[in-house]
């Protein structure tokens, strides 16, 4: 049996007072594409963010590779391989798209550039652009760009497709696909975009009160309505 390349165990996490995360416990394989789904406000982004070192951990622990990095700091966790992108689509609007892409290489040299264009022609065309001239969808494939060129081994992508158009998102997802196939890179997905997730992923959790409920083949999650209905409150059909 293949060993986890994350695992959370009995994670209980949160911002101050408030805890988001009950008991978390779920693990992640080598080049598996993981959608993670369900209601607003039930810890998915926070799951993440707890991976990541952002959210207080209280108790349980974060496992990567084999080693338990539940006391590391964010900075040092993404050394170690962990690649983050946030809803907030971490850019710098001040920056060109290239001087954006320039600040993720991680003392990669500068031709390394050339992987992100590839996977992203858009950002090829609009390297001279300031990322405040992009849209929401080419500001989103920076975000994800510049996380590639540190060389990520697993990378978190928290609610990637909000608010972009269809074309887009499909595009974006194809990326993601392909940085699966080609470069082996482990890939955790939250999103509300359920029906196209589930196309994406290889498997799927829902999570409710800040704990998994439901684990399962994410082509198998999007024929069960039922299940859908009852912890996300949607059918995909």
């Amino acid at each position: 049996m293949v060993a986890p390349l994350l695992l959370l165990e009995d994670i209980v996490a949160g911002y101050g007072p408030i805890t988001v995360l009950n008991s978390l416990s779920l693990s992640v394989a080598p080049q598996e594409r993981l959608a993670v789904i369900g209601r607003n406000g039930v810890g998915k982004s926070t799951a993440l963010r707890a991976v990541m070192g952002i959210a207080k951990l209280r108790q349980g622990r974060v496992v990567f590779e084999g080693e338990d990095i539940s006391r590391t700091s964010p900075h040092q966790r993404s050394w170690c391989g962990l690649g983050y992108v946030p809803q907030t689509r971490d850019i710098f609007k001040s920056l060109t798209v290239e001087e954006n892409l320039v600040a993720g290489l991680k003392r990669r040299p500068r031709k390394a550039l050339d992987e992100a264009y590839a996977l992203f022609p858009r950002l090829a065309e609009r390297r001279r652009n300031g990322g405040a001239q992009l849209s929401g969808g080419e500001q989103q494939m920076l975000s994800v760009a510049r996380a590639l060129l540190g060389q990520p081994r697993l990378l978190l992508l928290d609610e990637p497709l909000e608010g972009l158009a269809p074309v887009i998102r499909l595009e974006l997802l194809s990326a993601f696909k392909q940085m699966s196939a080609d470069l082996g890179i482990t890939i955790v997905i939250v999103e509300q975009q359920v029906q196209e997730v589930l196309r994406y992923a290889s498997r799927a959790l829902i999570m409710e009160r800040g704990a998994v409920v439901h684990d399962a083949p994410a082509g198998e999650l999007l024929d069960d309505n039922l299940t859908l209905e009852r912890f996300v409150g949607m059918a995909v059909h």
